[in-house]
């Protein structure tokens, strides 16, 4: 049930085969470009990668037509135009790795073995993001707030951060507009049921109606 479709060299492959394993590929990369959109927020643009990735990749399967030393040029590559683009999260690497690969399984002609590993690997990460969704703290953000230099930013927001919030760490403090002011950076776990404006609007009635901002820290920080 396993075996490969292409029973001959890559090389006579019928044109049946070749239709059917495009079809194929355009399927198996729906279903990678549709998980990461349920698991994960996602771009128009990256969403579309991972349609065609796999179409791609079989492509330059046949087209190796089975030369290993040409497999590691395209292997050589596929890795330089990884190192050139832009970084990006973790899973975003992992989605473009499991596109390549069922795009090679599919290209060597395993369609029965592609299809198998695309669905376990979605049912897999379907199942761990909504167990971490479950289990990981939804509040905890990062807090930007800017105050006049005659405030003390160690002591003038003590008794909201306990009002509020579960954990307060200060990540950074730095001046801002020629030393007059204070720019804090703070990561914030908030108390379940806690309201966002009800919280800035305090902490505004503080700092005098400057720039507080509150993010979530997966939206704004690079994963590796």
């Amino acid at each position: 049930m396993l075996e490969s479709i292409f029973t001959q060299t890559q090389a006579t492959v019928s044109i049946e085969s070749c239709i059917i394993a495009i079809i194929v590929s355009f399927i198996l990369g729906g279903i990678i470009s549709f998980t990461y959109k349920l698991t994960t927020r996602a771009t128009q643009n990256f969403l579309i990668t991972l349609f065609i990735l796999p179409v791609l990749v079989q492509v330059v399967i046949f087209l190796v037509n089975g030369n290993l030393g040409t497999a590691f040029a395209v292997a050589g590559a596929f890795g330089l135009v990884r190192f050139r683009s832009m970084p990006g999260t973790s899973k975003e690497i992992l989605s473009v790795f499991w596109a390549m690969a069922v795009g090679l399984g599919l290209g060597m002609g395993y369609m029965m073995y592609s299809a198998l590993i695309t669905i376990i690997i979605a049912v897999a990460i379907i199942i761990v993001s909504f167990i971490a969704n479950k289990t990981k703290d939804m509040e905890e953000r990062k807090l930007k707030i800017i105050i006049p230099e005659s405030l003390d930013y160690e002591e003038v927001f003590k008794d909201l951060f306990e009002k509020y919030t579960n954990k307060t760490e200060m990540t950074k403090v730095k001046t801002t507009n020629m030393g007059s002011m204070y720019e804090l950076s703070y990561i914030v776990s908030l108390k379940k049921e806690i309201k966002e404006k009800e919280f800035m609007d305090e902490i505004r009635c503080r700092n005098g109606n400057m720039l507080v901002m509150l993010e979530r820290r997966d939206l704004s920080e690079v994963e590796l």
